[in-house]
């Protein structure tokens, strides 16, 4: 799965740090808006979902998968960006459980396609040091040896 991100240039490390959570999914959905596989919209449908259901895209400590349903009208096409942030991310105050520096925002075009994006991910994250590694990238080098170290 990280050559998929790589092949398919679907990696952003950020620059400067968002304000807040909303910023944050903001930031992270632009990968995909680039590749015009989802628009503003669908951004939109990922924050409001968040208010609505708190943070539910906060998968495990340190680890985001912003995603909506795939029915969104913001959604183009099928695929995963990874966006990783300078530092962690606050999605409920006092709370480092819910904190995030790693974003895997999701887009599918259908329920298959977004379960199997869902199981991929799930099948990387699994991976014995990937989530370590992954918080330590800083640059599309380091992404480049953690590919090598994980033999992909």
């Amino acid at each position: 799965m990280l050559r998929y991100f790589y092949d398919n240039q679907l990696i952003k490390i950020m620059d400067k740090q968002p304000k807040n959570w909303e910023e944050a999914i903001r930031f992270s959905g632009e990968i995909l808006k680039e590749h015009h596989l989802i628009t503003d919209q669908y951004i939109e449908d990922i924050i409001r979902d968040c208010h609505e259901y708190g943070p539910y895209i906060v998968i495990i400590p340190d680890v985001a998968m912003p995603h909506s349903s795939a029915e969104s009208s913001g959604v183009l096409g099928t695929g995963i960006g990874f966006t990783i942030m300078q530092k962690r991310v606050s999605f409920e105050e006092g709370n480092p459980e819910k904190d995030a520096k790693l974003f895997f925002t999701l887009a599918a075009k259908d329920a298959d396609s977004h379960m199997k994006n869902i199981a991929n991910l799930s099948e990387l994250l699994m991976m014995e040091d990937m989530v370590p590694d992954l918080l330590t990238i800083e640059t599309l080098r380091d992404f480049e040896r953690i590919m090598e170290k994980h033999g992909m």
